[in-house]
């Protein structure tokens, strides 16, 4: 306290001189319309300048959770898309003369739901990659899910503890993904070979077909992993060798894993079903 008595009596001086020029101020604003508007005019710019850097400050910090809200509306969206895609397949097969084609199951409507996860961890240079995802068996991830992205399919999930999972990349040399070339229908199988992230091999396209550069590659639907018509990629070249019943064919890979932030694991709730009697009538489908 002596402190301050101190301090105040040294600059009296100066503090006097402050007050009285504050009370200037307020009087000169208080009693005079212009200089009054003026003030208000330029105090209402400046605190508006500071509010905003606060609250650009603050929304900084809320960025993941802002991320997390705009993922799981857009899983929402992709989810009621994915469904008006696939009821507009079973519409258009359901027009056709049955005598003649009868609709296929990936043509009929199936339940698929979509979970959105943040990657929180990504692998591309390896020879076998994963990632993980910050969603788990709480939010209703299960092992041997697909998993895609807004612009294609990444892969499929292989462990799940309560609050994460880990998902076998399509950048594995072991994952298989059965797809087509979206143009006419004709079906083979995408794998990673290493090197280039960026590009994998669709084998067993046969030689009578007449793939061309810039076809587009999608999922097939015949698994219960994967929607049919999930992007895959384009093709970026066509080989013929010698010996081979079946074209060399590189697909440059729509998804940049790289770049990987959210991820959407797919649900579909009729797999159980499907995958038990395949499994009882003896048949290996190829996912």
């Amino acid at each position: 306290m002596r402190n301050l008595f101190a301090f105040i009596y040294r600059f009296r001086a100066f503090l006097v001189f402050v007050l009285l020029e504050s009370l200037c101020v307020y009087l000169i604003v208080r009693y005079n319309t212009y200089q009054g508007a003026a003030f208000f005019n330029s105090a209402s710019r400046y605190i508006g300048q500071v509010l905003e850097f606060k609250s650009d400050i603050t929304d900084y910090f809320r960025l993941t959770s802002v991320n997390s809200t705009l993922a799981s509306e857009n899983a929402e969206l992709r989810k009621e898309l994915l469904q008006f895609k696939l009821a507009a397949q079973a519409d258009s097969a359901s027009r056709l003369d049955t005598a003649i084609y009868a609709p296929s199951d990936t043509a009929r409507v199936a339940p698929y739901l979509l979970h959105a996860g943040r990657v929180i961890h990504n692998s591309v240079r390896r020879t076998n990659n994963y990632m993980t995802l910050s969603i788990g068996s709480a939010d209703g991830v299960q092992p041997g899910m697909g998993v895609i992205a807004s612009n294609g399919a990444v892969g499929r999930v292989k462990t799940v503890s309560e609050h994460y999972a880990t998902v076998t990349s399509l950048l594995h040399s072991q994952m298989l993904m059965s797809a087509k070339i979206k143009k006419d229908n004709t079906f083979g199988t995408i794998k990673w070979q290493g090197g280039d992230y960026r590009t994998a091999l669709l084998d067993y396209v046969p030689l009578h077909i007449k793939p061309v550069k810039g076809d587009t590659i999608v999922t097939s639907g015949f698994n219960t992993v994967f929607p049919e018509g999930i992007m895959i990629g384009t093709i970026s070249g066509v080989a013929k060798e010698q010996d081979k019943s079946f074209y060399t064919i590189k697909v440059k890979l729509a998804v940049d894993f790289a770049q990987l932030s959210y991820v959407y694991v797919v649900e579909n709730t009729r797999k159980a079903e499907r995958d038990t009697l395949e499994l009882n009538a003896g048949i290996q489908t190829d996912e």
